[in-house]
């Protein structure tokens, strides 16, 4: 401890030194002054620059957000790097030998560099931090530090196993891991946008295969920056076991909900679309998640019902063979209607539905002689479970009333016959009890 204090003593000693030298001079607080000026001035020029863009074009919204994206600071970089490039000129066979205004001007170019190419990146917090770690090395190698910083991490070894590796290599696999991590979510979103729209294949099999190439390109980033970085792929085994217990004790359920998932998808038993219900939730598959299945209500809610849920409980599928649905709508009416008139306006009441389809045609059967009435039940078909099916039997309900109304069929009330006897049994006559106590 005590030697890296000194250590660290020494390299502030030294950084003092060479502020004093290289940077409080007067040449160097002159070179100082004229990266500050223009970098002011600089930004006084891009904001003009950004209003008259503004005015001139803020009406297209790509404009809009290019501008604020990538060409505001981009211009800012642009007029400071002329600024600071035009003093540089100027102070040369003035002032002597420049020391800060070269480094300025490196900088700049490499910040403008690679805030163009960060720019490409859709993700803008990606995009800044890409930008920020490339930029970080770009000054380090600028002013002459990237060498011995690097010489310094390469001392710092960390034993791993039987192995050793360097601090240097944990921080270049840090850097290409996220590099390939990038580039595979990259080529999986790809991949994925480019299955989706094959419509030639089942939704079930592009689904797998998207989720199967996202699979496949984040493990082989893994593995790729573990190489990279000097790593021993065979030391992996030890730590597939570790994972494997792991797995075993804490993480069964989620590994067995993206199990679950992928079963779900090989077997075809539902997919993206489909009408379900299952533990009292009616709606349809909205997506397929590797955790879990999102079925929409026809309220709006969003259930996120674990796919594990999906193989183990019963699950009704709507729409699964086909997406035609028969209903059912029982109904009654007195003995004193006109049984055949009846069935007649329940088949044309379905009729006029636009929802029910014409093949197979709506039909009434008879179902039996209850208490009260004769018992018809109207069955009908429908190819749009995912709209409803209860919200579908109101209308038509509505035009059997109607029409029943119209042509004088009645609906029965619950009725009974209840009998009165008018002489009482012998048996059951009541005696006073107090004619009893007299006798």
């Amino acid at each position: 401890m005590n030697e890296m204090i000194l250590q660290v003593r020494a390299w502030a000693l030294e950084g003092w030194l060479w502020v004093q030298q290289n940077v409080l001079e007067p040449a160097r607080l002159i070179e100082l002054s004229v990266i500050l000026a223009g970098l002011f001035a600089a930004r006084l020029c891009a904001t003009a620059l950004h209003k008259g863009i503004m005015r001139a074009f803020g009406d297209y919204d790509w404009v809009a957000r290019a501008d604020r994206r990538f060409l505001y600071p981009i211009m800012i970089g642009l007029i400071a790097l002329i600024l600071i490039w035009t003093g540089r000129f100027i102070l040369d066979p003035v002032v002597g030998p420049l020391f800060l205004l070269p480094i300025a001007t490196s900088l700049l170019s490499a910040w403008i560099v690679i805030r163009l190419a960060a720019g490409l990146i859709a993700n803008r917090e990606l995009a800044r931090l890409i930008a920020g770690v490339a930029w970080t090395f770009a000054a380090l190698n600028v002013v002459g530090l990237l060498g011995p910083l690097a010489d310094v991490l390469d001392r710092a070894v960390l034993p791993v196993g039987k192995a050793e590796v360097s601090a240097l290599d944990v921080l270049q696999g840090l850097v290409l891991f996220v590099l390939f991590l990038w580039l595979a979510l990259a080529g999986a979103a790809l991949i994925e946008k480019r299955v989706r729209g094959l419509q030639s294949v089942p939704v079930n099999a592009r689904e797998l295969l998207a989720k199967v190439s996202r699979i496949v390109l984040i493990s082989l980033a893994v593995l790729v920056s573990l190489n990279a970085t000097g790593i021993d792929l065979t030391a992996l085994a030890v730590f597939g076991g570790a994972l494997g217990v792991g797995i075993g004790f804490g993480l069964q359920k989620v590994v067995g909900n993206f199990i679950s998932g992928l079963i779900l998808l090989m077997d075809r038993s539902i997919k993206p679309g489909d009408v379900i219900e299952t533990g009292g939730t009616y709606g349809f598959i909205n997506k397929l998640g590797a955790r879990y299945t999102s079925v929409v209500t026809r309220d709006g809610t969003e259930y996120l019902i674990p796919n594990e849920d999906m193989i183990t409980q019963p699950v009704i599928n709507w729409s699964h063979s086909d997406r035609l649905v028969r209903l059912k709508i029982p109904v009654q009416i007195s003995y004193a209607s006109d049984l055949k008139k009846a069935v007649d306006l329940m088949n044309e009441a379905a009729g006029e539905e636009p929802r029910i389809v014409g093949s197979p045609a709506p039909r009434t059967l008879l179902k039996g002689f209850g208490e009260s009435g004769v018992d018809l039940e109207l069955r009908f078909w429908i190819e749009d479970p995912q709209n409803g099916v209860a919200n579908i039997k109101s209308p038509v309900m509505l035009r059997i009333w109607d029409k029943f109304h119209e042509h004088g069929i009645e609906f029965p009330y619950p009725h009974r016959v209840v009998e009165l006897k008018s002489q009482v049994p012998a048996d059951m006559q009541t005696v006073s009890p107090l004619k009893d106590m007299e006798t």
